[in-house]
C-alpha cells in the first residue's frame, strides 16, 4: 500500500516563502504523475501543481511564476517551492500519487 508523508507546512508572513516535501513508499513513484493540492476551509480540494513522471509540469493560474514543483525519483519524493506568498495561499496542502493516493496533508498559514 503506498503511502504519502507530506512535511514543510507552517507559518509565514506575506512575501515569504516555503519548500513542502512528500516522501512516498513504493516502488511505482518513478512511473506516477504526481500532484500538490490544497483546500482553504469552506472551500474545495483544488490542483496547485502536478509533475509527470517525464518531468512535465502544470500550474494552477493562481500560482504559476510563484511556485514550482519538482521531483527526486531516487529519493522517491515531491516538492512544492512556494514562493511570493500571499494571504489566500493559506490551506492545507495535499501530495497526490496517480489517481488514488493520497497524504493526510500539511497546513500552510500565511498571516502578519
Amino acid at each position: 500500500q503506498v503511502q504519502l508523508v507530506e512535511s514543510g507546512g507552517g507559518l509565514v508572513q506575506p512575501g515569504g516563502s516555503l519548500r513542502l516535501s512528500c516522501t512516498a513508499s513504493g516502488r511505482i513513484f518513478s512511473a506516477s504523475t504526481m500532484g500538490w493540492y490544497r483546500q482553504a476551509p469552506g472551500k474545495q480540494r483544488e490542483l496547485v501543481a502536478r509533475i509527470t513522471s517525464g518531468g512535465s509540469t502544470n500550474y494552477a493560474d493562481s500560482v504559476k511564476g510563484r511556485f514550482t514543483i519538482s521531483r527526486d525519483n531516487a529519493k522517491n519524493a515531491v516538492y512544492l517551492q512556494m514562493n511570493s506568498l500571499k494571504p489566500e495561499d493559506t490551506a492545507a496542502y495535499y501530495c497526490k500519487m496517480g489517481a488514488v493516493s493520497w497524504g493526510k496533508g500539511t497546513l500552510v498559514t500565511v498571516s502578519s
